[in-house]
C-alpha cells in the first residue's frame, strides 16, 4: 500500500488522483446498495424487510469506511485495522439479516457476497484474498441451501460478479500505489539532492579551512612558546597568524558566495517545473539577458523563496512570473491566486530576511493581497 509519509492533501495532482480513485471505487458501494435493494422490493414480510435494510445499510457504511482508508495513506494503521475489523463483523451479521430477504426469488445476500469478494484486493494479499473468496462462496452456497434458492445462481453472482469487481478494484489500487510510490520517490530524490549539496558544501568548507586552521594553530602555539624568550620573533609569528586568519576568512566568504550564487534561468526553470508538476499553471516572461550576475543572484534567491511559499502557503491554480529591466532597475513580479489569509505576508520570516538582504543591495521588496491574489514585487538596482 501507499507510503505513510505521503500526504496527497499537499500535492494537487496526487490529491485529484486520490479523489478519482475513491470515486471509482465508490461505484461498487452504490452497486452494493442497488442490487440487494432489488431483493427488498420482493420481500413481503415487513420484519425481514426492516432487518434486511438495516443489514444492507450497515454493510455499505462499513464498506465505505474501508474504501476511504484504502486510499488515505496518512491514516494511522490502527484506524485502518479497525475499519477492516468493522467490515468483517458487519459481513458476518448480514448473513442472518439479509440472507432470508426475498428467499427463492432474488439472491439478495449473493450480491453482498460479490461486493465482499470485490473488496479482497484492498484488504489482503492475493493468497489470503483467495482463501477469503473461497469462504465467501461457501457462505453463499449455505445461504442458497438455507433459503431454498438456486445454488448455481448464488455462485454465479457471488463468484462471477465478485471476481470482476475484485479485478477492477485491484487494478485501481495497484495504479494508486504506483502513483504514490512515484511521488514519494520524487520527494526522496529531492531530499537526497539537498543532502548531497550540503555534503558538497561541507567538503568545500573543510578543504578551505582544514589546512589554514592547522597552520594557524601551529603558528599560534609557536608564538606562545617564543613570547618569553624571543618577543620579536613571537610578534612576527603572531602577525603571520593574523594574516593567515584573514586569508582563511576571505576564502570562506568566496566559498559561501559561490555556494549561494544561483543561475537565474536555472532557478526559474526549476521553480516553474515544480509548480507545474503540482498542478499550478505558470505564465512566465523570461528575464532579460543583460542582467549582471550579482543582480540575477539576488532575484534567484527571491524566486526560490516565492516558489516555496506558493507551494507551502497557498492553494494556487495559477502563478505569473515577470522579470524585466527598466533602465537602472531590475524588477521581478510574482503573483498567484492562492491567497487564503494564512499565507506569507510582509512580516513572514523568509520574506523579511529577503527584504533585509535586498535593502543591503539598495533594492526593495513589496507584497500586497487583493481578494485571493497575492503579489510579490522585487526591485534591485543595476549598476551602470
Amino acid at each position: 500500500m501507499a507510503s505513510e509519509a505521503v500526504t496527497p492533501r499537499a500535492d494537487r495532482r496526487l490529491h485529484r488522483a486520490r479523489q478519482a480513485t475513491l470515486l471509482s471505487l465508490a461505484t461498487g458501494v452504490w452497486a452494493s446498495v442497488l442490487l440487494p435493494a432489488v431483493g427488498l422490493t420482493h420481500e413481503p414480510d415487513p420484519g425481514r424487510l426492516a432487518l434486511g435494510a438495516v443489514g444492507i445499510l450497515a454493510f455499505v457504511v462499513a464498506q465505505t469506511v474501508v474504501l476511504y482508508a484504502a486510499v488515505t495513506p496518512w491514516l494511522h494503521p490502527r484506524w485502518r485495522r479497525r475499519a477492516e475489523g468493522g467490515l468483517a463483523v458487519v459481513a458476518v451479521l448480514t448473513v442472518p439479516l439479509v440472507g432470508p430477504v426475498a428467499a427463492g426469488r432474488w439472491p439478495t445476500w449473493a450480491w453482498l457476497g460479490a461486493a465482499l469478494i470485490g473488496m479482497t484486493p484492498l484488504l489482503l494479499r492475493w493468497r489470503a484474498a483467495l482463501a477469503l473468496a473461497a469462504g465467501v462462496l461457501l457462505v453463499a452456497v449455505a445461504v442458497a441451501w438455507w433459503t431454498n434458492g438456486s445454488v448455481a445462481r448464488h455462485l454465479a453472482v457471488t463468484g462471477g460478479i465478485g471476481a470482476a469487481v475484485a479485478a477492477v478494484n485491484g487494478l485501481q489500487i495497484w495504479f494508486w500505489g504506483l502513483l504514490v510510490e512515484a511521488r514519494q520517490g520524487q520527494a526522496d530524490q529531492a531530499r537526497l539532492a539537498a543532502a548531497e549539496e550540503r555534503l558538497r558544501f561541507a567538503r568545500d568548507v573543510h578543504d578551505v579551512l582544514g589546512h589554514s586552521l592547522t597552520v594557524i594553530a601551529l603558528k599560534a602555539e609557536l608564538a606562545a612558546r617564543l613570547a618569553p624568550v624571543d618577543p620579536e620573533r613571537a610578534g612576527r609569528e603572531a602577525a603571520e597568524v593574523q594574516r593567515l586568519a584573514a586569508s582563511a576568512l576571505t576564502e570562506v566568504r568566496e566559498t559561501v558566495h559561490g555556494y549561494r550564487a544561483v543561475d537565474l534561468d536555472d532557478q526559474l526553470s526549476a521553480v516553474v517545473g515544480v509548480l507545474r508538476s503540482c498542478g499550478v499553471r505558470c505564465t512566465v516572461l523570461p528575464p532579460p539577458t543583460d542582467l549582471p550576475p550579482a543582480v540575477a543572484s539576488e532575484l534567484a534567491a527571491v524566486l526560490r523563496e516565492a516558489g516555496t511559499n506558493v507551494l507551502r502557503h497557498s492553494r494556487a491554480d495559477w502563478c505569473r512570473i515577470r522579470i524585466d529591466r527598466e533602465k537602472d532597475m531590475a524588477r521581478m513580479t510574482i503573483a498567484n491566486d492562492g491567497a487564503d489569509g494564512r499565507g506569507p505576508d510582509a512580516h513572514s520570516h523568509g520574506l523579511r530576511g529577503l527584504a533585509d538582504r535586498l535593502a543591503a543591495a539598495g533594492g526593495g521588496l513589496h507584497v500586497h493581497r487583493r481578494d485571493a491574489v497575492f503579489t510579490l514585487e522585487v526591485t534591485v538596482p543595476v549598476s551602470s
